[in-house]
C-alpha cells in the first residue's frame, strides 16, 4: 500500500518555466466509467481527466490517475489525507464527508429495461412492485433507491454486467444515466437501442471530492479553475467532445418546475411565467448569464438541500423550511385548498374532515405535502408531478387533491380539465409567502445582490408589470 501511495503523489517535479510550482501534493482516484472516466491504450482518459490536465496546467502540477474499482477508490480517498477522487456524486450522505469542487457535469437518471419488456412505470412507487432491480454496491443511485426503501434491488459487479444480466431477463430494471448506458452496452456487443429507458429517477451533479484533510485553499483553487473553465467554454467544449451536449451546470445552478403560471414551458419550448420574468430580470440587471433548467419539483428540492451554487425558484417559506435555505424575496403568497371533483360529495371544512378522507393527493416535497405529514396525515397519496395527482383525482384514485389558488387552474387546464370539473372546498389549509431560495452553501454576496435588485424592481415599478403580465385577473 505505502509504494503504491508513493508511486501515485504528485511531486513538486521542476517545471520547464519559471512559474512557481502548486505548493501542494495530491493523490488522484478514479475509476473505469465511461465516458467520464475510463482507461485507452493504458492511459486515463475521458471528460473529468481532460478537465484535471487542464486544471493541472492552470496550477502548475502534472496530475497521476490511479484507477481502481469504485468501492476501492472511495476507500483510498477516505485513508488518503491528501487524497483526491472523481467523478462523484455529492449526496445527503457524502456532504460532510467530504470537501468539494464542481460540479461539471450532470448525470440524468432513468430506469432502463429491455426493449421488448411492456414494463410500464408511472411513479418510483411502481417501480418498488417489480421483481428485480440491478444497482452497483456504492454508487449514488444505489444510495438513493436504498434511502427510498426499495427492497428488491439486486447487487451487480458493474454496468455492464447490471445491462448484461437485464438482456439476459434476470433483471427488470436497471438505473443509468444515457452516455453510461451507452458505453456499458457497447463494451458487451450490444447496441443501445437494445434497451429504452422507462422512468426518469433523479439529477445528480459531478464533482471533484477531497479528504478533509486537503487544505481549504487546494479546494477553493480547484473551485476558481472550475468556474473560469467554464465561463471561458473550455469544458463545454469537452462536454461536447465527450458527452454530445454543450449543456453543462452553470457557476450559479437554477433550477425551477412546472408550477404555471409561476414557472413552466410554454408550446415553444420556453421557461416561462411569473417567477421566470422576476428571475430573468434579476439576473439580466446584474450581468449575469445562466440557463434556467426545469425538472420535477421533488428532485429540484433534493438538488438544492446539498448543492452549494443553487437557486430554485419559486418556494414558499414555511417553518419546516425556514433554516434550510437561505431567501430571496417574498415576491408573492400562495393561499392552499382541497380540490374535489366537481360532482363530489365530499365537504371539507376542517382539518378533521380532511383526515377522514380515505386518500388525499399531494405532490411530493411541495410545502404543502410537508405540512400535512407533519400534522400526522396517514392517507396522503404523492407524487413529483402535479399533472398525475389532479388525473388520479378526477379518475377518482384520490378524493381530494392539496394545490394553490394561484395554479390549480393552469395545471387542470394543462391536463385537459378545466376549473369547473373541480370544487375548491371552503376551509383554507395555508396561507404562505413565497420566495427565491437559495442553498445554504451559496455565497452571501449572491443572495443579498439578488435581494438588492428585487428591492429595486419592486420600488421602480418593474415588479408591478410582471405581476399584472402574468396575476392581476
Amino acid at each position: 500500500m505505502f509504494l503504491l501511495l508513493i508511486g501515485l503523489i504528485i511531486g513538486c517535479e521542476k517545471s520547464d518555466s519559471d512559474e512557481m510550482e502548486y505548493p501542494h501534493e495530491l493523490v488522484f482516484f478514479t475509476e473505469n466509467y465511461a465516458p467520464f472516466n475510463y482507461e485507452d491504450m493504458g492511459k486515463v482518459t475521458g471528460f473529468a481527466p481532460e478537465l484535471l490536465d487542464e486544471i493541472a496546467k492552470e496550477l502548475n502540477f502534472k496530475p497521476e490517475i490511479n484507477l481502481l474499482s469504485w468501492n476501492d477508490a472511495v476507500s483510498m480517498l477516505e485513508d488518503t489525507p491528501n487524497g483526491v477522487l472523481f467523478s462523484m456524486v455529492l449526496n445527503s450522505e457524502r456532504k460532510d464527508r467530504y470537501n468539494w469542487a464542481g460540479p461539471y457535469a450532470a448525470l440524468e437518471y432513468h430506469f432502463y429495461t429491455a426493449s421488448g419488456n411492456t414494463l410500464n412505470l408511472s411513479s418510483l412507487e411502481d417501480a418498488k412492485n417489480v421483481d428485480a432491480i440491478g444497482v452497483v454496491d456504492g454508487y449514488s443511485i444505489t444510495i438513493y433507491l436504498e434511502s427510498q426503501g426499495f427492497s428488491n434491488l439486486v447487487y451487480v459487479d458493474s454496468q455492464q454486467d447490471g445491462f448484461d444480466r437485464l438482456l439476459q431477463g434476470e433483471l427488470d430494471l436497471f438505473p443509468s444515466d444515457r452516455l453510461s448506458a451507452q458505453a456499458a452496452l457497447q463494451a458487451s456487443g450490444h447496441l443501445y437501442y437494445n434497451v429504452k429507458n422507462i422512468f426518469p429517477i433523479k439529477t445528480e451533479l459531478l464533482y471533484f471530492a477531497f479528504n478533509k484533510e486537503v487544505p481549504d485553499e487546494v479546494v477553493s483553487d480547484f473551485q476558481t479553475s472550475i468556474n473560469r473553465l467554464k465561463k471561458s467554454g473550455f469544458i463545454a467544449q469537452l462536454s461536447q467532445k465527450y458527452l454530445n451536449t454543450s449543456d453543462i451546470p452553470g457557476v450559479l445552478q437554477i433550477y425551477t418546475e412546472n408550477y404555471p403560471p409561476i414557472t413552466f414551458m410554454n408550446n415553444f419550448g420556453e421557461i416561462t411565467g411569473f417567477g421566470t420574468d422576476i428571475v430573468n430580470e434579476i439576473m439580466q440587471r446584474n450581468n449575469i448569464f445562466e440557463k434556467i433548467k426545469l425538472t420535477t419539483w421533488s428532485n429540484a428540492y433534493n438538488m438544492a438541500l446539498h448543492n452549494p451554487d443553487f437557486c430554485l425558484f419559486t418556494m414558499d417559506r414555511t417553518e419546516q423550511r425556514d433554516t434550510l435555505f437561505q431567501w430571496v424575496g417574498p415576491i408573492g403568497t400562495n393561499d392552499t385548498f382541497f380540490y374535489v371533483r366537481a360532482d363530489s360529495d365530499i365537504t371539507i371544512n376542517s382539518i378533521e374532515d380532511a383526515m377522514a378522507l380515505d386518500a388525499v393527493g399531494t405532490v411530493s416535497s411541495w410545502f404543502s405535502d410537508q405540512h400535512l405529514r407533519d400534522l400526522g396525515f396517514t392517507n396522503l397519496v404523492s407524487d413529483g408531478d402535479p399533472g398525475t395527482v389532479v388525473e388520479w383525482l378526477m379518475s377518482g384514485e384520490v378524493d381530494a387533491f392539496v394545490c394553490s389558488a394561484i395554479t390549480i387552474s393552469d395545471i387542470l387546464q394543462a391536463n385537459d380539465f378545466s376549473f369547473d370539473d373541480v370544487r375548491e372546498e371552503p376551509f383554507t389549509l395555508l396561507s404562505s409567502d413565497f420566495y427565491i431560495s437559495f442553498s445554504k452553501n451559496t455565497p452571501e454576496t449572491t443572495v443579498n445582490l439578488w435581494q438588492e435588485t428585487l428591492d429595486a424592481m419592486q420600488t421602480d415599478g418593474t415588479y408591478d408589470a410582471i405581476y399584472e403580465k402574468w396575476l392581476e385577473n
